[in-house]
C-alpha cells in the first residue's frame, strides 16, 4: 500500500523518565524506569498532509492541542521502555501515513443473481408443500 514518506526527528520527541506504577518491590519508589513520551504534531517537521491525518485520528493518546502522549512502563529497564515508547510513536505515525486503497464498487454477476432467485423460488416451493392440501 502507498504511504506518505516522512522522517521522525529524535530532537522533536520529548522523553522523560518517571516512576512506574504497579509492582516492583522496594525498588519501585526509588528508580524512575517508566518513560513519558510527548510529541507535538503541529510543531514537528512532518509533512503537512501527515499532520492533518494524524490530528484527524480519534486516538486517546492525541490531545486537543495536537500533542501525542505515550507512557511506556512494561519493562524494568529504562532503555527498553524508551525504545518501546518510540516504537509505539512510529507505529502510530505509520498507521496515519498509510493511504488506504480506493474501494471500487462491484456488482453481482448475472449467474449469481440467477442462482439467488432460483434458491428463493425453491425455498418457497418447500414452504408451499407444508400448507394444508385443498382439493
Amino acid at each position: 500500500m502507498p504511504s506518505i514518506p516522512y522522517t521522525l526527528v529524535e530532537e522533536e520527541v520529548d522523553l522523560q523518565a518517571i516512576r512506574a506504577q504497579g509492582a516492583g518491590g522496594q525498588n519501585v519508589n526509588k528508580v524512575s524506569n517508566a518513560v513519558h513520551l510527548r510529541f507535538d504534531v503541529r510543531a514537528s517537521s512532518l509533512p503537512e498532509e501527515l499532520k492533518t491525518r494524524l490530528l484527524a485520528r480519534s486516538d486517546q493518546r492525541i490531545s486537543d492541542e495536537g500533542i501525542i502522549v505515550i507512557k511506556a512502563q512494561t519493562s524494568r529497564s529504562l532503555e527498553k521502555n524508551r525504545a518501546e515508547a518510540l516504537a509505539r510513536l512510529r507505529a502510530l505515525i505509520d498507521a496515519a501515513a498509510e493511504i488506504p486503497r480506493a474501494r471500487r464498487p462491484t456488482r453481482p454477476s448475472a449467474s449469481s443473481q440467477r442462482k439467488r432467485v432460483e434458491g428463493k423460488v425453491q425455498r418457497g416451493q418447500v414452504k408451499a408443500l407444508r400448507r394444508k392440501v385443498t382439493e
